[in-house]
């Protein structure tokens, strides 16, 4: 008759000891060998949200910046954030990741704020120095983005989000899946929020003239999968277009 397997010995979460003698059981029914071990646990995961809370400070002081320069830039961030996270639960459900995705469709644009108010609040077409120019802002906002440690993720999104699958954006030419997760996934709500909002030279378009013309882009301009996943959303997505929405539903 073939032996028994031993049962894995249980060990605490903190410090890795063996939980086979006394035990410390939390009022959330975690395991520890003591109760200082349970402490240090409460404080990294205090220390954690600490940092959560501080990041989130950060984001909000960005975009309210960009908010202050260019209002209509602000809105169009916040609710390109919020359409965004509908695509991204389609690939990832890492809060972490999540996270990095929400913040970097948030700043997309916060390079911006480096640019001319005569070439960012320019009611016409811009000519061609003033159109180079205006393409250094996913540069720019990566270089506001990249000292801070914790928006690393996000800082890559914002360097990529004028990239195209098929390798003729900007700044890199990246093309395909070189070009992160986040940048993919805003590139097509980018163009849809950009389509369906009212501009200084022409009123809002109906979604159904963003829809075709993403579809038209698919495996050009846009990831295919990304827009796959567009169309299976179509229906949340025209609602949210339609109510202007600037505030996700809770992702972490």
């Amino acid at each position: 008759m073939p032996a028994k397997p031993k049962e894995a010995t249980p060990i605490c979460r903190v410090c890795g000891g063996s939980l086979n003698g006394s035990l410390y059981i939390s009022e959330d029914g975690q395991q520890y060998c003591c109760e200082g071990c349970h402490l240090n646990q409460v404080a990294a995961d205090t220390l954690q949200h600490s940092q959560q809370l501080q990041d989130q400070s950060v984001v909000e002081v960005l975009v309210n910046a960009l908010d202050a320069r260019e209002h209509e830039t602000g809105l169009h961030s916040k609710r390109v954030a919020c359409h965004t996270l509908t695509l991204a639960r389609h690939f990832t459900d890492d809060p972490d990741e999540l996270t990095s995705i929400y913040y970097g469709a948030l700043l997309h644009d916060i390079g911006k704020l480096a640019i001319p108010d005569r070439i960012l609040l320019k009611p016409g077409s811009l000519d061609a120095q003033e159109r180079a120019e205006m393409e250094t802002h996913p540069q720019r906002g990566y270089d506001i983005l990249i000292p801070i440690p914790q928006l690393n993720a996000s800082a890559a999104i914002v360097l990529a989000h004028e990239e195209r699958f098929d390798g003729g954006g900007y700044p890199n030419k990246l093309a395909g899946n070189l070009i992160p997760l986040g940048a993919r996934l805003l590139a097509v709500i980018d163009t849809l929020d950009a389509m369906t909002s009212d501009r200084v030279y022409r009123p809002g378009l109906a979604f159904d003239v963003a829809r075709e013309e993403i579809v038209a882009l698919s495996g050009k301009q846009f990831d295919p999968a990304v827009v796959d996943v567009f169309l299976t959303e179509e229906q949340t997505l025209r609602k949210m277009v339609a109510l202007k929405c600037t505030q996700p539903h809770s992702f972490l």
